[in-house]
């Protein structure tokens, strides 16, 4: 049967059921259900902006995009994002997505908490970008019918999100604090984490190797 929440149809794809149920046992509750208002606020944006995302490609870059926090997916220390990044790209390639697909997605994920570049960029990229910004920052939820909104946290509840989603990010990247010079989980260990703080990037030109 068709899922239309909030009057989003979700794509009735083989991939995106797969998708779900990876999601779903891998991760959270917490995290999931982010992941999956992550995509109805994308496309209740894009419909506002005028943008016309790939439904499939959109809905599997919203539910994987936050996959890194959880488990390591590569054999190198690097970002959350490009864990989860990796990892979507290597499940969209091993069904058959051709490779220009599978960059869409890799882009979206890689890209989604990165500050005012993904929403200037692809229509797939912006959307999961301003999604997320909805679900975590609540930017753009005033342009949003408060009834659609309600309808979506209704099949996909809050519950203690805020906090919640600081401790999922905290969790998920105290292990690897380096990965997250000029990133906004910088913020999340500086602010947790007494007297942790990143090498500056003033500090790091000073103290390159060129003598000026």
């Amino acid at each position: 049967m068709t899922e239309i929440i909030a009057g989003v149809e979700v794509p009735e794809t083989a991939a995106v059921a797969e998708a779900t149920r990876h999601i779903q046992g891998m991760t959270s509750p917490l995290i999931f259900h982010h992941s999956r208002r992550v995509f109805f606020f994308a496309a209740l944006h894009a419909r506002e902006v005028g943008l016309r995302p790939d439904p499939e490609l959109l809905y599997l870059s919203a539910i994987f995009h936050d996959l890194g926090l959880l488990t390591p997916f590569s054999d190198v220390e690097q970002r959350f994002e490009l864990d989860g990044a990796d990892h979507a790209r290597k499940f969209l390639l091993d069904r058959g997505f051709p490779a220009t697909a599978a960059d869409v997605v890799w882009e979206a994920i890689a890209l989604h908490s990165t500050p005012r570049i993904p929403g200037r960029m692809g229509p797939e990229i912006a959307a999961t970008h301003h999604g997320v910004l909805t679900d975590v920052q609540g930017v753009g939820l005033d342009k949003l019918d408060r009834g659609l909104v309600d309808e979506i946290n209704a099949v996909h509840p809050r519950g203690d999100f805020k906090n919640g989603f600081l401790q999922a990010l905290l969790e998920g990247t105290r292990d690897r604090p380096d990965t997250t010079y000029g990133t906004i989980s910088a913020d999340v260990l500086v602010h947790f984490i007494p007297g942790f703080r990143h090498v500056s990037m003033v500090e790091r030109v000073m103290g390159s190797a060129w003598p000026s």
